[in-house]
């Protein structure tokens, strides 16, 4: 089993539900609240951890008391805690989300706290984690100079990058050359490319795009759909499995983690994207984000009931 690595974000989730929004000025009596872990890049890692990659993560907490909802789930889940920087000069990053119980409409205000501040010292702390690592996951939750200098430091220590390009940010065409692989939904896939992905020939101009730039292996998620792949002159949409879902709040991060853990095993791509869509069916079946990450046992037993 190789070693991979997950660079990105750590965010506290503190979600509340009331009979509707708050509009300008207004206090609106909430009726449940929630705090959790969340990030993509806290997300993604513990799916990858949970489905039995040897993954560590890499991120940034403030001092603070709300590090511990990070820290303490990693330490019940038996993470690696090594690469968890924690910083006396900024806040865990918090997302504050607002649900309407009758609409299911949201607000989220995100203040990013310590992911927005990598630094170039942080980032070349990792180099001995990347030269062992055969994959590195990276999202665009943190300072983009942080991601850039990550990038090419894996290069240089022949790790793979896997950029899930979320959220929807524009890129410098110089960093995507440098990916081996990305993992946008269709909205990013959009906005980075201008192709909207909905079958396999509109797959085919997206990929193209990123093919003509560099990147060797384009995925495109399509949520109940599946997703659409191409990887060595092959292209195809692989089905996704059908499930009833009760949250699909982490389904994006669920697979890119699995997708992770089982490219670390050595997977070809076909194989870990049925991996990562069966991780991701299991997920959405929960509530919650990290919290609803299935097992390695769990994932293969689903496996072994779809064929």
């Amino acid at each position: 089993m190789g070693t991979a690595a997950v660079f990105g974000s750590t965010i506290v989730d503190m979600m509340a539900r009331g009979p509707h929004l708050p509009t300008h000025g207004e206090t609106v009596k909430g009726s449940y609240f929630r705090m959790g872990p969340g990030g993509k890049g806290f997300n993604q890692c513990v799916a990858a951890h949970k489905a039995g990659c040897d993954v560590t993560m890499v991120g940034k907490v403030g001092r603070d008391a709300l590090s511990a909802v990070h820290l303490g789930l990693m330490e019940e889940l038996g993470m690696d805690r090594s690469h968890m920087i924690q910083t006396d000069d900024a806040p865990t990053g918090t997302a504050l989300v607002a649900v309407d119980e009758n609409t299911g409409q949201n607000q989220i205000l995100i203040a990013a706290g310590a992911n927005s501040t990598f630094t170039r010292e942080e980032v070349e702390g990792c180099r001995p984690l990347l030269e062992r690592s055969s994959h590195v996951l990276l999202q665009l939750e943190v300072n983009q100079d942080a991601n850039e200098a990550v990038c090419d430091l894996a290069r240089a220590c022949g790790c793979r990058v896997i950029l899930n390009p979320a959220p929807s940010m524009p890129l410098d065409e110089g960093f995507v050359s440098k990916l081996w692989m990305v993992t946008p939904n269709e909205v990013e896939a959009r906005d980075l490319c201008g192709v909207e992905v909905r079958d396999l020939e509109s797959g085919r101009r997206a990929a193209a795009w990123f093919h003509d730039r560099g990147v060797e292996v384009v995925v495109v998620t399509l949520g109940s759909t599946g997703v659409f792949a191409s990887c060595g002159g092959r292209a195809e949409i692989v089905p996704a499995n059908r499930v009833e879902a009760v949250d699909t709040t982490g389904a994006g991060d669920a697979f890119n983690g699995g997708l992770l853990a089982a490219l670390s095993e050595g997977a070809d791509v076909w194989e870990a994207l049925r991996f990562a869509n069966a991780l991701a069916a299991l997920s959405v079946q929960r509530m919650g984000a990290a919290v609803a990450m299935p097992t390695r046992a769990e994932v293969d037993a689903f496996l072994a009931e779809v064929g």
